[in-house]
């Protein structure tokens, strides 16, 4: 008895995920500085007060990094010729 397999290759394909149910993308902020971290929010006006808080009670850290979550989503194509 033999056994044969048939493989088929697909391409696939990697995008951000704009459905209607799709998860909201959530932002953080980082401080450079001393890596403290702001918490995740769909709103950058909440993101902001955070900064501010953190630069007034520490002067010298004036650099920060956005942290950005998107959904994405990933899906099978025809197959590969």
């Amino acid at each position: 008895m033999s056994v044969r397999r048939l493989l088929r290759y697909r391409n696939w394909t990697l995008e951000p995920d704009v459905e209607p149910d799709s998860e909201p993308t959530k932002f953080a902020m980082r401080c450079a500085v001393c890596r403290k971290k702001s918490p995740v929010s769909v709103e950058f006006e909440a993101l902001s007060r955070w900064v501010f808080q953190h630069v007034g009670r520490n002067p010298s850290h004036h650099s920060y990094q956005e942290i950005s979550v998107r959904p994405w989503r990933a899906w099978m194509g025809p197959s590969a010729r």
